[in-house]
């Protein structure tokens, strides 16, 4: 891969800062900017930081670097809300803590707040405390993990690698198990808009729209589980 420092560990490293999945030949975060993306996409996308309060849930399909956690973490910790925000992520290869830091050092705002995360991460925790925000990393293959949790969420951030590349995170049962977790009147958000995981996503419950995406991303995808709103 041009421009991309290779390692040992499954991952190339292109202009030595961005990680890629040599698994999936597809980047961890947008070249544009991953900080700015996940606020657009999976913050706004899910009307965050608005819908915040104590006990909300997001979880997430791809944990990667960890750098959405931090994102949805520094929202709530700018909010100054009493209570504690919940986050769930479900990683089927996940990177180790030093890939992590590398990688989440192209976003000073996130780095500098990241030595938390990571010394647990380190130290083998996949149940993460942060002030204000408890978290749980499932590992696993989430076509089974998933539909074996036994918790809903209000808000998703579905961050496979790109449906084309990794088309079994886009499936439609998997689609269909993120629905089943989900509150009624709960949300998703994605930086994908595939015609084919709009359409696993309205099947089933999702009222599912299109919208500007980030950077030179044209459109991504938002949806609302019928039902009241939580």
């Amino acid at each position: 891969m041009a421009g991309a420092e290779q390692g040992e560990d499954g991952l190339d490293w292109r202009d030595g800062i961005v990680p890629v999945s040599r698994r999936f030949d597809d980047p961890y975060f947008s070249l544009a900017d991953g900080l700015a993306e996940t606020r657009h996409v999976f913050l706004d996308g899910n009307g965050l930081p608005a819908r915040l309060r104590d006990g909300f849930h997001v979880a997430e399909l791809g944990f990667g670097t960890g750098l959405n956690l931090l994102a949805l973490w520094l929202c709530w910790q700018g909010i100054g809300a009493p209570g504690e925000v919940r986050f769930t992520s479900f990683e089927a290869y996940p990177m180790v803590a030093e890939e992590m830091a590398r990688a989440l050092a192209a976003f000073p705002e996130a780095a500098a707040v990241a030595g938390p995360l990571l010394a647990q991460w380190a130290a083998g925790a996949r149940e993460i405390t942060l002030p204000g925000l408890r978290a749980e990393i499932i590992l696993g293959d989430a076509r089974e993990t998933l539909p074996a949790w036994q918790g809903v969420a209000d808000a998703w951030f579905l961050d496979g690698f790109s449906p084309a590349k990794n088309p079994q995170m886009w499936s439609d049962e998997l689609m269909a198990a993120v629905a089943a977790h989900t509150v009624p009147g709960g949300t998703f958000a994605t930086y994908t808009a595939a015609g084919h995981v709009r359409r696993a996503l309205t099947q089933a419950g999702f009222a599912v729209e299109r919208r500007a995406g980030h950077g030179r991303k044209r459109h991504m995808t938002v949806g609302v589980l019928a039902g009241a709103r939580a």
